[in-house]
């Protein structure tokens, strides 16, 4: 058993739930987040009062699975991600875990 942690941005919520369907993952969390790239553009909105946001909408799944489910999840992401127009790929981590109850 393995920790999958995935990172997206909102525009890709869809897509990954439908990519864990097919990799056969069926149990996750999800958390919504906000997103940043650099520590510039979060130095600049972090007055009191920002005018704007500064974060883009994103969402962190993570799910406690079997590796056999997180190769073909990470193989569905590489091709999703050669077919996109963005600059914000889908992540995704593997942890292992030692020990569990």
């Amino acid at each position: 058993m393995k920790l999958l942690i995935v990172t997206v941005v909102e525009e890709f919520e869809k897509d990954i739930l439908r990519l864990f369907k097919k990799a056969n993952i069926e149990s996750f969390s999800e958390s919504h987040i906000d997103g940043y790239k650099n520590t510039t553009s979060m130095v600049r909105t972090a007055s009191w009062f920002p005018s704007e946001k500064g974060g883009v909408d994103s969402s962190l799944f993570f799910s406690f699975t079997q590796e056999a489910n997180i190769d073909q999840l990470f193989n569905l992401i590489e091709e999703f991600n050669q077919n996109i127009e963005t600059n914000n790929p889908i992540k995704a981590i593997v942890v292992p875990i030692e020990r569990f109850i």
